[in-house]
């Protein structure tokens, strides 16, 4: 299993858009065969920073995963969605391996 740890720099003034965002992602991960661990939103502490985690059951089927999710109407739409909002400013992806015991 691979966990793709994301951490975005968000605009503090558009957290309603960021969070309308990853709604629009949780469900998509999931039509492709992920686990989606969800978004976490600032709460205390930086009010800039959020951060998503979704687990594949190997890179391979991440890779497939993210070739798909380029062709799929939904997944164009969130993107449109960002480009429209600019609820996040950047981010960082990082690919972690679990350990469960």
């Amino acid at each position: 299993m691979i966990t793709c740890y994301l951490r975005y720099t968000i605009d503090p003034f558009k957290i309603h858009e960021f969070e309308t965002y990853g709604k629009m992602w949780i469900p998509l991960v999931a039509k492709f065969g992920g686990t989606h661990h969800g978004y976490f939103l600032p709460h205390e502490g930086a009010n800039n920073m959020a951060i998503a985690m979704f687990s594949f059951p190997s890179l391979a089927a991440y890779e497939i995963y993210r070739a798909s999710a380029a062709d799929d109407a939904e997944c164009q739409a969130a993107m449109r969605y960002y480009r429209e909002t600019k609820c996040f400013l950047s981010y960082e992806r990082s690919f972690m391996r679990p350990i469960f015991e």
